[in-house]
């Protein structure tokens, strides 16, 4: 089993290789890793509302909009928010659906100072399968870790 330094050092790999503007990018796997290890990391659903009302959510995680449903209005207070409920030292991972909106949600953090953000790739429900539907393919519930209906 990786260590926290270990899966960091691939998370950052990963943001280099991509060029990506924050700290790292992990799979589900590594980030469910990273809360079991220390408790210092802080997971943020970037999802709205309807989407944890209706699909699921996950039990550690804490929640800020990024963007509002119905609609999808940005959320214009997500940096003050993030601000307000998170240290900016502390290692930050952002979850989303699929990994879009969370990918804009660390992007933000980064610019707003907090060094340790990351994306978490594929997202809650992950991309979806042939007949279009989600949760089967990758993501947080095709990899089985744990999340609970609305």
């Amino acid at each position: 089993m990786d260590t926290l330094n270990q899966i960091l050092q691939k998370a950052r790999e990963r943001a280099e290789a991509k060029k990506l503007p924050y700290a790292g990018e992990f799979t589900p796997e590594e980030a469910y890793r990273v809360l079991q290890i220390t408790s210092a990391a802080r997971l943020i659903d970037v999802r709205s509302q309807a989407e944890l009302d209706f699909v699921g959510r996950i039990p550690q995680a804490e929640h800020i909009e990024w963007a509002y449903y119905p609609g999808w209005a940005p959320n214009p207070a997500f940096a003050a928010q993030l601000d307000a409920q998170v240290d900016q030292e502390a290692l930050v991972m952002f979850i989303c659906r699929s990994g879009a909106r969370s990918h804009k949600a660390a992007a933000k953090a980064s610019e707003s100072g907090f060094a340790e953000a990351y994306n978490v790739a594929e997202g809650f429900e992950g991309d979806a399968d042939p007949a279009g539907h989600r949760g089967n393919v990758n993501g947080w519930k095709a990899a089985g870790l744990p999340w609970v209906q609305g």
